[in-house]
């Protein structure tokens, strides 16, 4: 491929990308929690920043909460463990409720909705759905690993003799593995978040703390999203 080819792709791939609502919530995530990093609750532009990146925001997630409601109600992969599949669930009802009532706290924010302290209460019952979300999520993801960690070492057993990194199954399932330990990664600097929102261990979790994990948290949502390279046609 000529250079010109290969940043036609690059470009394709940064269109792809930036035309997902997700990817540009999850950038507008990252800036409003660099922002509270380096704010650290006090007055003034960063603070600013953080605040009216937040409202904006919840623009992108109006009507979101229905992703999560069609995941609650869709079956599950044969085979799942019953602890796995309550534990799925758990986390697509709690974060399909943080998501539904974030659009009554941007009615609230936007003045649209006048009840400030209905605001707040509300504010904070969706920040406590969303930490159990996570809670779940960090869960299922140790759960998930444990099975994949089993079936990796069956599978080491059966190609003793050979290369298991040539294996396409043994591939497989390490890449899984990389992006569920990545994921559980997130969910826990989403736990660490959602106690620095709800002020439940201010000494310890400041709002630079919950700026720092918050920022980290978003960069992994954003790599997540990333397109697959397309990849190069032998001949």
């Amino acid at each position: 491929m000529s250079t010109l080819d290969v940043a036609r792709a690059e470009l394709a791939l940064a269109v792809l990308y930036l035309n997902k609502a997700e990817a540009r919530d999850k950038i507008c995530r990252a800036i409003q929690y660099g922002a509270k990093f380096l704010s650290d609750g006090q007055p003034g532009t960063a603070q600013n920043v953080d605040k009216s990146t937040s409202l904006a925001r919840k623009l992108f997630r109006l009507f979101k909460f229905i992703n999560d409601l069609h995941a609650l109600i869709s079956p599950n992969a044969p085979g799942t463990p019953l602890p796995l599949i309550l534990l799925g669930k758990s986390k697509n009802a709690l974060l399909s409720t943080y998501l539904f009532l974030d659009q009554f706290v941007w009615l609230g924010r936007s003045g649209i909705y006048k009840n400030k302290e209905q605001t707040e209460l509300i504010g904070r019952i969706s920040f406590f759905s969303w930490m159990g979300s996570s809670i779940c999520t960090a869960l299922v993801e140790i759960g998930e690993l444990g099975r994949l960690s089993s079936s990796m070492k069956k599978l080491e057993k059966e190609l003793k003799n050979t290369d298991k990194y040539k294996n396409e199954q043994y591939r497989s399932k390490l890449q899984q593995s990389n992006e569920r330990s990545l994921a559980l990664i997130k969910a826990g600097t989403d736990i660490v978040v959602a106690v620095g929102l709800l002020q439940l261990a201010p000494k310890k979790v400041t709002p630079r703390v919950t700026g720092a994990f918050g920022f980290v948290s978003s960069l992994i949502s954003c790599y997540q999203l990333l397109p697959s390279p397309p990849k190069d046609k032998a001949f």
